[in-house]
């Protein structure tokens, strides 16, 4: 049983989305409200653990009076605002966003990408083979997690993860500037050098598959890797008494990754570096 924290009651915010009135609490973006009347409005850099860094720009609307679109992710709703979410200037706005991420960078492990590629008709081949790649190998240098950079979409949820949202471990940051903007560790010196403490949060909500499990990455270079074969359990770890959940993915009788569900108000997504990776001891990989 999942406990549910009681708050007070929010004052009701009531406005009109795509010319239909809807009702959302105090302080719900207009994300929340999309979902809530099941508008679906892609979005990439959002993540509900984390406060929103309005990094994507996938998710924009229009909201009538305003000069520019704003990002759905952010934007709170107000009383007697106007939003439309699926005018051809917002259209035009994602599918340019999304042509210029699918040129520059590996979306190939991105969930629902190939989709939002085709609804809004993006077309990414047309900036030519010369779009900035950092053509980089993902970088392997520990036995728990892989970090592949060709797929950063520089969403900083990482980052926001490791620093003062969630670990106050403040290993991975963003190093340079502009078009030389990449995420790294102090100096750019390997991760095993670094002050991180591999819990993994940063990859529980990495959006592109930029950060992933070695288990993943290694049964993905084999292909083996089947998410549709895949089962998922939720338990209580138990490593210590704080009792964070786990939901174990299983592939042909082996665990293969471990995540923890957000909406648990112990964890709400995060684990240790115990709870995250240290479940070779329950199967046998000789």
């Amino acid at each position: 049983m999942t406990a549910i924290p009681l708050q007070p009651p929010r004052r009701l915010v009531e406005f009109t989305l795509d010319d239909e009135p809807v009702r959302v609490p105090e302080g719900a973006t207009v994300l929340d409200a999309c979902r809530a009347a099941g508008k679906d409005i892609p979005t990439l850099c959002e993540g509900d653990t984390l406060t929103p860094k309005n990094a994507c720009r996938v998710c924009v609307v229009e909201v009538e009076g305003a000069r520019t679109l704003a990002p759905a992710c952010s934007r709170r709703a107000e009383p007697g605002m106007e939003v439309r979410t699926d005018t051809e200037r917002a259209r035009h706005s994602r599918r340019l966003v999304l042509e210029l991420l699918a040129s520059s960078v590996d979306l190939s492990t991105t969930p629902r990408v190939q989709e939002w590629l085709k609804e809004y008709e993006a077309k990414p081949d047309r900036f030519g083979p010369d779009a900035a790649r950092l053509n980089e190998s993902p970088k392997v240098d520990n036995d728990l997690y892989v970090r592949d950079y060709d797929k950063c979409i520089l969403c900083y949820k990482c980052v926001d993860a490791c620093g003062e949202q969630w670990q106050n471990t403040f290993a991975i940051a963003v190093a340079g500037r502009g078009f030389d903007a990449r995420i790294a560790v102090e100096h750019d010196a390997p991760l095993t050098d670094s002050a991180c403490v591999y819990c993994g949060n940063c990859i529980e909500v990495c959006p592109t598959g930029a950060l992933s499990f070695k288990s993943e990455f290694d049964m993905r270079a084999a292909g083996t890797w089947d998410e549709s074969a895949q089962t998922e359990t939720t338990t209580v770890c138990a490593y210590c008494g704080v009792g964070c959940n786990l939901t174990l993915h299983v592939q042909d009788n082996e665990i293969v990754k471990v995540t923890s569900p957000h909406d648990n108000p112990v964890t709400h997504g995060n684990l240790c570096i115990k709870g995250r990776f240290g479940y070779q001891h329950v199967q046998n990989r000789d």
